[in-house]
């Protein structure tokens, strides 16, 4: 007869619970994304919204985000040899139909459709870890978007846009606009006080590589060109972004051409 016979059930639980605490998902805590944001962005010179998003964490194997009514809105799992080394760092922007188009075969989306489609409210993004750990992070969104900046080239008036009459200036080339405080005077929610985080300037040769994007404090209200984009040809596409608190963005675009 085994004399540790009684012993056994006690062993085989205490071993039972070992095992199963180590392959519990549970024993992980849920931590939030680093970075998780979620907004719209209006290009007020075309005329349509879009909804982006840029989430970071540590390395991941899937990731969901779900609406206000906590229904599944985007959800991609990572597979094969990329699922062992996981993803970090995501940027996703959606088409941006326009508000309305001549082509009556072309797909349009107004701000009203759009913002239905997006309701305010909390948005939940979830992510499980290559490891079998938790991350959630909770966003806000909003419809506050910002009042589109209104530029200027050299002290002129930029053109409605790029297929404008353009202004023609000789270098050195200063953009300059005015603090932008208020909300759309359109669209989403419009007619309140916004707070400002950044200004961005994009401005590029069209149909080229060539482009300087930067971005500027809530304070500045100007941007020096810079020469070496100024070299690269006659005609110059730019854009002037501005976002609030909440990451949403509005942009103006034009063109102007150089003596």
């Amino acid at each position: 007869m085994n004399r540790h016979t009684g012993l056994l059930p006690t062993l085989a639980v205490a071993v039972g619970a070992i095992i199963l605490g180590a392959a519990s998902p549970s024993s992980f805590a849920e931590e939030p994304f680093p970075v998780a944001n979620l907004f719209f962005e209006l290009n007020d010179t075309d005329g349509d919204l879009g909804i982006h998003a840029l989430i970071d964490g540590d390395a991941w194997k899937k990731l969901e985000i779900e609406d206000t009514k906590e229904r599944e809105i985007l959800d991609i799992t990572v597979k094969g040899r990329l699922r062992r080394q996981g993803l970090t760092e995501i940027f996703f922007e959606s088409a941006e139909p326009p508000f309305e188009s001549d082509d009556p075969e072309e797909l349009t989306l107004t701000p009203e459709q759009f913002f239905r489609r997006f309701p305010e409210g909390t948005y939940e993004i979830e992510g499980k870890t290559i490891e079998g750990g938790e991350l959630e992070s909770e966003v806000q969104l909003t419809h506050v978007m910002p009042a589109p900046p209104e530029p200027e080239v050299n002290g002129q008036t930029a053109a409605e846009d790029c297929d404008a009459v353009l202004p023609v200036v000789s270098p050195p080339v200063t953009i300059s606009w005015d603090p932008v405080t208020m909300s759309h005077p359109d669209l989403g929610t419009s007619g309140v006080p916004i707070q400002v985080i950044n200004y961005e300037v994009v401005v590029e040769i069209d149909e080229t590589p060539y482009k300087s994007s930067t971005i500027l404090p809530p304070s500045a209200t100007s941007f020096q060109v810079p020469s070496e984009i100024l070299a690269l040809g006659d005609e110059i596409k730019f854009e002037v972004l501005v976002r609030e608190e909440s990451y949403n963005q509005t942009a103006a675009e034009s063109c102007f051409e150089l003596l």
